[in-house]
C-alpha cells in the first residue's frame, strides 16, 4: 500500500463562520492522483482552498508528509511542497510567460524547458504577454507555473472549466503525465466525472456537506451507475 503523502483527519472548514464541510477524512498515497466530484455547491472549492489555507478551519487536521500544515500561512504550504492552480488562474498578466515562469520556480526537476515541452502552445508565445493568451493558454501557464513551483502535491481546481474541447484534450494529456505517468500526487476537482477518471486514481464524491462516496476511478468507469446516484450523471 503506498505511503500517505496527504492526510487530512475530521476536517470541518469553510468562510467566517459559515461551515461548508464537516469531518472530512481521507488519506492521498504517494504518487496517487485524486478526482474529486461533487454538484454544484458541495464544497469541492472549499476543500482545495482550505489545503492551501485561505478559508478558515474549524476542526481537523491537515498532514503533508508527516507535517502537520493547517497551521500554517498560504505561503508556508507552498514551501512545504503544495502547489496550485486556482480556478481563476492567477497569471502574473503584466508579465510574459517567460517571465511568469521565471518569477516563481524552485530548484528542482520541472523547469521552464520542461513546461514547454508539455505545453508547445507555450513556446511559441512565451515572449508573450499575460493578456495576449488565450483563456486556455492562460490555463496552460497557470499548470506550468505550479509544476515550476517543484510541489509535493498538485491541486488541479475545474481546470478544464470554460475550454474549448481541443485544449481540454491537451490539458487532460498533461494531467495524465504529470500525475499518472510521472507519479506527481494530485486532487483535481472537475463537474465532469467522464474528463477525469480516466486521468486519476482514486475518485471522492463530496454531497450534504462531506464525503458521500469513495471509489477507484478505474471501478467507477467500468460501472458508473453510482455517479448517476450522487451526481445525476454517469461516466460515459
Amino acid at each position: 500500500m503506498a505511503e500517505n503523502l496527504l492526510e487530512v483527519q475530521g476536517l470541518s472548514c469553510g468562510y467566517g463562520d459559515a461551515v461548508v464541510l464537516t469531518d472530512v477524512s481521507f488519506n492521498l498515497g504517494l504518487g496517487r492522483s485524486l478526482a474529486l466530484l461533487g454538484r454544484n455547491g458541495t464544497g469541492k472549492t472549499t476543500l482545495i482552498d482550505t489545503l492551501v489555507g485561505v478559508t478558515r478551519r474549524h476542526a481537523g487536521r491537515v498532514m503533508l508528509a508527516g507535517r502537520e500544515i493547517q497551521g500554517l500561512p498560504v505561503y508556508a504550504r507552498a514551501a512545504a511542497g503544495v502547489g496550485w492552480v486556482p480556478q481563476e488562474r492567477n497569471i502574473f498578466k503584466s508579465l510574459t510567460v517567460d517571465e511568469n515562469l521565471s518569477a516563481v520556480a524552485r530548484p528542482g526537476a520541472w523547469d521552464a524547458k520542461r513546461v514547454y515541452d508539455l505545453f508547445p502552445r507555450l513556446a511559441e508565445r512565451k515572449k508573450n504577454l499575460g493578456t495576449q493568451l488565450s483563456g486556455g493558454e492562460q490555463q496552460m501557464l497557470a499548470f506550468g507555473r505550479a509544476l515550476v513551483l517543484n510541489p509535493r502535491l498538485l491541486l488541479l481546481d475545474e481546470p478544464l472549466e470554460g475550454l474549448a474541447p481541443i485544449i481540454i484534450e491537451e490539458l487532460l494529456r498533461a494531467i495524465r503525465r504529470v500525475a499518472r505517468d510521472e507519479g506527481l500526487s494530485s486532487i483535481v476537482v472537475e463537474q465532469h466525472p467522464h474528463m477525469v477518471l480516466g486521468v486519476t486514481d482514486d475518485c471522492i464524491v463530496l454531497d450534504r456537506g462531506g464525503i458521500a462516496y469513495r471509489a477507484d476511478s478505474a471501478d467507477l468507469l467500468d460501472d458508473p451507475a453510482p455517479l448517476d446516484q450522487w451526481l445525476g450523471v454517469s461516466a460515459q
